[in-house]
């Protein structure tokens, strides 16, 4: 077959969840398949910086995501590649392309996030910005051959939503990486200027979704009921979302609790994983749950909503929490707190256990067969 893969969202550190998955997904089909030849479609940022195995081809598609130019140019570069099948990574699908392709749906989370509240963007842009992408989530959902979701959940969500039936739509769970921690971890802790067991820590964006203000006010009610110091470590990547989330802690005057620590590399964030207390996850939607999963594989605890996404996901291995009730948050992070010894460590052993059915390779498996598949249906 020829596999087109549009890899434009490559790259953890500017499209956090999606860019992992693009990143697990790429070097997963490298280790599985030598027998079909992929085109990858590369942002110029880093067209240079990849290599890949004889039977991959870098394609220069330098179209911003959601770009005029996505829409207009993308379907001719890949209609000249000729492919069996086109992977596109996230629902972002030109609307003039029209050969077979599969998608992967990560959430649908802007069905359920709507209004103002949750852009930054002015009314009027924001209401137009949001036609167009319905127009174009509705595409890649019905224009698709197949359609990859990370989840059970969201996959009852996507076809209950499109009213497709579930034949069309494969969860495949992701992978987890395991995240470098080396022996002197210290300078780490210092670089950021936190203590081994005296902060929760949380990784991602800062999206309305994520919850984080009831995160911070159940921080604050924790340091006020406890003797100890305990600090939020917060890793994001700065943007308008974060810089909304800055004004709300000086509006809590909760400075001298919670730390922004900006974007943080693997090789660090590893380390900042395996010494806090645990990863407090209060978003009030997800598609998967990568980062939590993360924070176990380092040695931590995680500490998530109960959200049905989470409770597939992480099972047993999670302490929950009702992610509206701050009072619940503040408990959880209590109930981790009080933990002896030997409880966290059998908590944290069994959680890593489990984790490890979370494979790239495995992942790679299932989608290369809905690639077959959707060569198939012709």
């Amino acid at each position: 077959m020829n596999i087109v893969l549009d890899a434009r969202l490559y790259g953890v550190l500017e499209n956090t969840g999606i860019g992992r998955y693009t990143v697990g997904l790429i070097n997963g089909l490298k280790r599985i398949d030598n027998d079909n030849q992929y085109y990858v479609l590369l942002r110029e940022k880093y067209f240079n910086q990849l290599n890949f195995p004889s039977n991959w081809k870098k394609v220069l598609a330098d179209f911003r995501h959601y770009s005029l130019a996505e829409q207009i140019k993308l379907p001719g570069l890949i209609n000249k590649l000729q492919p069996d099948v086109t992977h596109f990574v996230h629902f972002n699908v030109p609307l003039l392309y029209k050969k077979p392709f599969v998608v992967t749906i990560h959430d649908l989370l802007m069905h359920k996030q709507k209004g103002t509240k949750a852009t930054t963007l002015p009314a009027p842009i924001y209401f137009t910005k949001r036609l167009g992408y319905k127009a174009v989530f509705s595409h890649a959902v019905k224009g698709s051959r197949k359609i990859i979701v990370p989840s059970e959940v969201v996959k009852k969500e996507v076809g209950g939503y499109y009213k497709i039936p579930s034949s069309k739509i494969t969860a495949i769970y992701e992978g987890v990486d395991v995240l470098p921690s080396g022996k002197n971890q210290e300078p780490i802790l210092r670089k950021y200027g936190l203590n081994k067991d005296q902060y929760f820590i949380y990784a991602g964006n800062a999206y309305p979704h994520k919850n984080l203000r009831r995160a911070i006010e159940a921080i604050l009610a924790l340091n006020k009921n406890t003797k100890e110091k305990y600090l939020f470590a917060i890793v994001c990547a700065r943007n308008v979302f974060s810089q909304k989330l800055a004004k709300e802690i000086k509006d809590l005057k909760a400075e001298e609790y919670v730390k922004l620590l900006g974007f943080v590399p693997d090789e660090q964030l590893g380390v900042l994983y395996r010494n806090s207390l645990a990863f407090l996850y209060p978003s009030l939607s997800e598609g998967f749950g990568l980062p939590g999963l993360e924070a176990i594989l380092s040695g931590s605890v995680a500490c998530v909503s109960n959200i049905p996404v989470f409770k597939e996901i992480y099972q047993e291995n999670a302490i929950y929490f009702n992610p509206y009730d701050t009072p619940e948050i503040e408990k959880a992070l209590k109930k981790v707190i009080e933990m002896d010894k030997k409880e966290r460590e059998n908590f944290i052993g069994k959680g890593q256990m489990f984790v490890k059915r979370y494979s790239w390779d495995k992942m790679a498996e299932t989608t290369l067969k809905v690639y077959e598949d959707c060569a198939r249906l012709r």
